[in-house]
């Protein structure tokens, strides 16, 4: 008996001796471990959007290999399995007026983007964020939105280390067995090997048989930016002063970009000497300077020989206006092509129908004007053209081809927007007046317009 209860006291001291270390490993735990792991693993998250800090996600040679592994012979071969889906979710108005409820739909990204680009020639894939820029944007913020093929590369390179902000670029490569890996492997490298690239720049793919679909690239770089305002510019221009951060400070400039109804035109210049103009770490950054060449007649306005492109922005009164000025073009031409800055959700997209050389940037702000967008110069602020060898072969047939698109383009569009107008009881306004000004000027449509507005 005394055995018996000598044995219980071991036994419950033990228990009691358990219970109280494991009180103790639990309550430091609570105390001081689980708060620890939180804190050291936000600040690892905090270290992941320094600059220099390396990609969470891997980018290695290897992983690209394994990529390219994966994909399966045939004519879809760089096309991703299935795609990512996005979660379609019934609005307030559905749940309160209509049938819809809380469970969320899956709406696959390829079908949305085929139906996006229906006018595009196809098949063709496209891979957003191929690579995502580690910075967050501010929303305010002007993302440049531009376009290149393998072999400028090297140009958009300059591009990024000139801006330092933030670059939505859709990337076309050729849908040959061959030349996928071998343009992959150069994209990775180059991306790779900036410290800005991989902090600013979102990387989105186009891989199709089809090359020179300049609006539909436009757009895809456009959609998928993430500011509230894009500069569409082409990659063979220099920015050459700092227009981001003078719009962003100017609250008259930036409500003007806000409001939805003005694109700011940066003016666009080349040299005369092809040589020069192939130098960029030479190009001027200062108005002054620039002023000091055109004096001397060593730069203009940029393909000076096609007057319509960019007589608009007035450049006589560029030359003259006043520090901190900002103008409105007063005669728009239909061939008017600058480089601008807009709200990226309110003027329309760019026409995809246009394929190859010739009017494909003059239809897109040809609608934007249409739509009741104004263009207004910012004066103190420019941009330069690197010179390069143009493809004179290849762009005279689709010339040809795009000016027949674009005088059919510009009647069609004139009759959308006057029925539109007249449709909202808008024709009065001014929201129209772009549009009646600019549409009385096509002959062949005033039969047609009268039938639609009558």
């Amino acid at each position: 008996m005394v055995g018996y209860i000598r044995t219980l006291k071991i036994t419950l001291t033990i228990c009691g001796l358990l219970f109280i270390t494991a009180s103790v490993i639990y309550t430091t735990n609570l105390i001081f471990f689980s708060p620890l792991s939180g804190l050291i693993s936000a600040i690892f998250d905090w270290l992941a959007l320094l600059p220099g800090t390396p990609p969470a996600r891997d980018l290695s040679a290897a992983s690209h290999a394994a990529f390219l592994a994966s994909r399966s012979s045939g004519e879809n071969r760089w096309k991703e399995p299935s795609g990512p889906k996005l979660s379609w979710i019934s609005s307030r108005f559905t749940l309160q007026h209509g049938l819809g409820h809380n469970e969320a739909i899956p709406v696959n990204t390829g079908l949305l983007l085929s139906k996006g680009t229906a006018s595009s020639m196809g098949p063709s894939n496209a891979i957003p964020y191929f690579y995502r820029a580690r910075g967050s944007f501010d929303a305010d913020d002007i993302t440049v939105t531009t376009l290149i093929t393998s072999n400028r590369f090297k140009v958009f390179a300059r591009l990024v280390e000139r801006y330092r902000g933030p670059i939505s670029v859709t990337v076309h490569i050729s849908d040959i067995a061959e030349h996928v890996p071998e343009v992959l492997e150069s994209l990775r490298e180059m991306y790779t090997s900036s410290q800005l690239m991989m902090t600013f720049v979102d990387v989105h793919l186009v891989v199709d048989a089809f090359d020179r679909q300049f609006n539909t690239w436009r757009n895809i770089a456009r959609l998928f930016a993430r500011t509230d305002f894009v500069m569409m510019l082409d990659i063979d221009f220099l920015p050459c002063t700092d227009f981001r951060s003078v719009i962003k400070r100017s609250s008259t400039i930036f409500d003007k970009l806000h409001n939805g109804r003005a694109a700011l035109v940066i003016p666009a210049f080349e040299y005369v000497d092809f040589h020069e103009g192939s130098n960029y770490a030479a190009f001027p950054t200062k108005k002054r300077d620039l002023l000091h060449l055109v004096q001397k007649q060593r730069i203009g306005m940029f393909h000076a020989f096609w007057g319509p492109g960019h007589n608009a922005t007035d450049y006589k009164r560029f030359y003259n206006s006043s520090p901190g000025e900002v103008y409105k073009v007063m005669k728009y031409q239909s061939a008017y092509e600058p480089y601008i800055i807009f709200r990226k959700d309110g003027p329309p997209w760019c026409d995809e129908r246009f394929v190859g050389y010739g009017g494909n940037k003059a239809a897109c702000l040809f609608e934007m004007y249409l739509a009741g967008v104004s263009y207004y110069v910012l004066a103190d602020h420019f941009i330069i053209h690197q010179n390069h060898l143009y493809e004179d072969t290849v762009r005279i047939p689709e010339r040809r081809y795009n000016r027949k698109l674009y005088a059919d383009f510009k009647e069609e569009t004139c009759l959308r927007y006057l029925k539109r107008y007249h449709d909202r009881g808008l024709l009065g306004s001014s929201l129209a007046a772009n549009a009646l000004t600019e549409c009385r000027k096509i002959k062949t449509l005033t039969r047609s317009a009268a039938k639609v507005i009558n």
